[in-house]
């Protein structure tokens, strides 16, 4: 016989008036690790698939709803501040604080590049500032860190793609591009982690298993 599992809701968010409308109606929704916020299908989501790893896709004006279950890592994908590719941006700077409450309750957020010429995280609770450049560089380690797997060890001396780099951080800096330049930023909070790269490329599989050990269940 099947086991009977808790029911939950599914919600549709959309506007009226510029005000926000969720719409709900009954289905069942099950436990996740990875959430990636962003507005329609992507490529991505098949690298966890592919790595036997849960994601469910949801809305940026979903976070911080009662209906979404707990999750090890949110992702937010290259281009979210880019209104030619997505319309999320809003949700996320309206949402600072119940990210901050993931991450301090061992939740793992990984941002990616937005995109824009220039850009300031201000709904991060860490001084980060990016600067959009495009280009091929190698990568060069800072200390040792478990997120700078986002390369494999066997691909660290091979040219990766990058959207740009970021001016200033109070965060660590964990990879610098061949002219000294910071691609990927951490920051520790709580008992969570921020975790910032302008890589332009898929993460390793490496990367996502020590993303999936380091990070524990956290309710956004």
């Amino acid at each position: 016989m099947e086991m009977l599992r808790p029911k939950f809701h599914r919600f549709k968010v959309t506007t009226l008036n510029d005000k926000l409308i969720i719409y709900r109606d009954s289905y069942r929704l099950y436990m996740t690790d990875v959430m990636l916020i962003w507005d329609t299908p992507l490529l991505f989501e098949k690298l966890f698939v592919d790595n036997d790893i849960k994601c469910q896709r949801i809305l940026s004006q979903a976070v911080g709803t009662p209906f979404l279950p707990s999750c090890k890592c949110i992702i937010i994908p290259t281009g979210f501040a880019n209104l030619d590719y997505t319309k999320i941006h809003s949700g996320i700077e309206r949402n600072g604080r119940a990210f901050e409450k993931f991450v301090k309750n061992g939740g793992i957020l990984v941002v990616f590049g937005p995109m824009v010429s220039e850009y300031h995280y201000d709904w991060l609770p860490m001084e980060l500032t990016y600067v959009q450049e495009h280009g091929s560089t190698l990568a060069q380690k800072v200390d040792e860190h478990g997120a700078q797997s986002i390369i494999p060890d066997d691909n660290i001396d091979t040219p990766i793609e990058c959207d740009g780099y970021f001016s200033e951080t109070d965060g660590s800096v964990l990879l610098k591009n061949d002219g000294g330049k910071q691609i990927m930023v951490a920051k520790d909070i709580g008992d969570g982690m921020f975790i910032a790269t302008t890589i332009h490329e898929f993460p390793s599989a490496d990367f996502l298993s020590w993303l999936m050990s380091r990070a524990k269940m956290s309710k956004i």
